[in-house]
């Protein structure tokens, strides 16, 4: 990293109507997103008690969207790149309605169990789709829009957007789900992406490059990988939290981890409100630099936690660090590569964050199975300070 390179000059206040642009676009991912989020809670108690299936069918359910949204990625953005963002929106916006009517479908149609799971997995290949598709050609429609100068602002906004949908979503989902039903939770899940293809309608399509080249994934993966895997290390803290945090508290005999999460989501939110613009003025590496020392000591004052408090500000400094190193990488990754080719590195940078959701809890999960869940969060100490390495030798 060059630690002399000079700061950037502050991006100009947003004029009127690319804030109001900005905030549509924010709202196409909060309910574009809303279908994914809303729903995951209820197919898995909807698969336990009603359909009588296992863990191991429940969790091939949940992952399976995920796996889909991973190997659709590049074509996602190759798509943006060659026909518009907006075009690309409307056509995943409907996957993730489709997704939800199969939903529905599975809810009510008097088949046997079997054949409702095989519904449910249609829908949730469906969406996995359409969720690449929209998250794509959202992020490169609003960077095109507001300029590539604000990168990590545009990235910023719509991760709130995301986050927001997804810690509305689940408990919204169950109490849909105790009061009407599963049929409840799919006509919510298919209503939401329609109010997200309603606002798509409200603003202009941007200019595409023209370009019909067919870049291979190899040779985009090659400009983008390094700020990629530094965001795929780092989102390893992220996903030990959300998935280990509650069962350390457990383990450790204390209470209060909801308390946790929560404190972790308010240093998250709070960095991305104060801080939105910092990737665009400062440099993503000189923001991602300082975000992982910052998640590294969080992770570590879990893992060597002696009581509550220490792990409630652990998960408060991990929130705080792992705030802005999505936008900051964001902005690393979409300089490397030529206007024509952002829509496939906007799609791969993106494929790294959902790589890593897959695959932490399995892996980090045996390894606690081995060594305790306390283990998760010196797993992800080190992953933070390999993340840390890379950006800095970058």
């Amino acid at each position: 990293m060059n630690q002399n390179a000079p700061l950037r000059t502050k991006p100009a206040p947003l004029p009127r109507a690319d804030r109001n642009s900005l905030i549509r676009h924010i709202a196409i991912v909060f309910f574009g997103f809303l279908s994914v989020g809303l729903p995951l809670s209820p197919i898995s108690l909807y698969l336990h008690d009603q359909l009588g299936f296992g863990t191991l069918v429940i969790g091939f359910a949940i992952g399976l969207q995920s796996v889909v949204t991973v190997l659709t990625r590049h074509r996602a953005g190759t798509l943006c790149d060659h026909r518009g963002a907006r075009s690309v929106i409307r056509f995943g916006l409907p996957l993730a309605v489709i997704a939800g009517l199969f939903y529905l479908t599975a809810a009510l149609l008097p088949v046997p169990a079997t054949a409702k799971l095989a519904l449910l997995l249609i829908g949730r290949v469906a969406l996995g789709f359409g969720e690449s598709l929209f998250i794509t050609g959202a992020m490169n429609w609003s960077i095109s829009r507001l300029g590539a100068q604000r990168t990590g602002l545009v990235m910023s906004w719509q991760g709130i957007a995301m986050y927001s949908a997804f810690g509305l979503g689940a408990p919204l989902g169950l109490a849909i789900y105790s009061a009407v039903g599963f049929a409840g939770v799919a006509i919510t899940a298919a209503l939401s992406p329609l109010i997200a293809l309603a606002i798509t309608a409200t603003l202009p399509d941007m200019p595409t490059s023209g370009s019909v080249e067919r870049v291979p994934f190899y040779k985009v993966i090659g400009l983008i990988w390094r700020p990629g895997t530094v965001l795929f290390l780092s989102t390893i803290p992220f996903a030990g939290i959300t998935s280990f945090l509650a069962l350390t508290y457990a383990a450790r005999g204390w209470s209060g981890a909801g308390i946790a999460l929560a404190v972790f989501s308010i240093g998250y939110i709070a960095v991305r409100l104060i801080g939105s613009h910092w990737p665009d003025r400062f440099g993503g590496t000189r923001v991602a630099v300082i975000s992982l020392v910052i998640e590294a000591i969080g992770q570590m004052m879990i893992w060597l936690g002696t009581g509550p408090w220490m792990a409630l500000a652990g998960a408060l400094v991990t929130g705080i660090g792992f705030s802005l190193i999505f936008p900051a990488m964001g902005v690393e990754a979409t300089r490397r590569v030529p206007v024509e080719q952002r829509g496939r590195a906007v799609a791969n940078f993106i494929a790294f964050f959902d790589l890593a959701i897959g695959v932490t809890a399995p892996a980090v999960g045996y390894a606690a199975g081995l060594f305790g869940y306390g283990s998760a969060f010196l797993i992800g100490a080190v992953a933070a300070l390999g993340a840390l390495v890379l950006a800095t030798r970058g």
